[in-house]
């Protein structure tokens, strides 16, 4: 018996890291952002409300869209995008991964990928969904980027899947240095991304 409670004690030792952290979900959907910039059809800029005092910034252009999280500097929050080669669209609800502290160490927000078939054409039976978690900024550093991608139509619970990289890969990520990858398995869906960072 002694064997066993040690033995268990050790696997939520280990597994202490994970729990500290827990979930909390926000809705970025466009009618809660509030519009910066826009050019109707080509280009949008907005800033959306996220958790506590943690800003989300949405970009689309060319039907691609970004989003970063946090209290980035102008560089990022100017120049930075990060998206899918094809055609895509972002999610409306945020889960964000918050310590006790109260500290945002990373977001997760699913994309949906129009991959096409041989015509060129989006076809909704190829389209792929992808897990995207992302570093949140925070004011002393103002970097927030993509950390790493779960394809959520090739992993039994992408969900989970996702939530362990975020608690175990971005709060140690480095924007413009690490470079975001697929974890887990990854199907003919999940697309190639396109990170667009300042230097």
């Amino acid at each position: 018996m002694n064997g066993r409670v040690a033995c268990l004690a050790l696997v939520l030792l280990s597994a202490g890291p994970v729990l500290a952290n827990e979930s909390v979900y926000t809705d970025i959907g466009r009618d809660k952002c509030k519009t910066i910039a826009e050019e109707e059809g080509m280009y949008a800029l907005m800033t959306c409300p996220g958790h506590a005092d943690y800003p989300v910034r949405f970009k689309e252009a060319d039907i691609r869209q970004s989003v970063s999280f946090g209290h980035l500097n102008q560089r990022y929050a100017d120049d930075a995008f990060e998206s899918f080669i094809p055609f895509n669209h972002a999610g409306t609800t945020v889960e964000w991964r918050v310590a006790k502290d109260g500290k945002a160490v990373a977001t997760i927000l699913r994309w949906f990928i129009e991959n096409t078939d041989e015509s060129g054409a989006s076809v909704p039976a190829l389209q792929g969904q992808v897990l995207v978690i992302s570093k949140v900024a925070e004011k002393d550093d103002g970097k927030g980027c993509v950390a790493g991608y779960v394809d959520a139509l090739a992993n039994p619970d992408p969900n989970a899947f996702a939530r362990k990289i975020a608690d175990e890969v971005a709060p140690t990520f480095r924007c413009g240095v690490d470079k975001p990858a697929y974890h887990g398995t990854r199907g003919d869906k999940a697309a190639d991304p396109n990170n667009e960072l300042p230097e």
